[in-house]
């Protein structure tokens, strides 16, 4: 049950614990400024223009791009 709850995921995407723990931090408190910044922009429309979407590219470039160009590093490391 423990390894289910606290170790398995971060084993799947090449991370202990605690770099999952800061990671996912890091894109929880990015979204919550990002959210904020949405919410201004509904009532204020001139404000925060790209805020939001410009969030959503760097996390998707810190999660997905970085992720697969580490996990492609690591396969070719392998491979030697």
């Amino acid at each position: 049950m423990f390894t289910r709850l606290f170790l398995q995921h971060p084993r799947s995407v090449g991370e202990s614990y605690l770099e999952h723990q800061r990671h996912a931090l890091g894109f929880g408190f990015s979204l919550f400024l990002a959210a904020l910044a949405c919410f201004v922009h509904a009532m204020v429309p001139g404000l925060f223009v790209r805020t939001g979407s410009d969030a959503i590219r760097r996390l998707h470039d810190r999660m997905v791009v970085h992720r697969t160009a580490l996990r492609d590093g690591q396969a070719l490391r392998a491979q030697t």
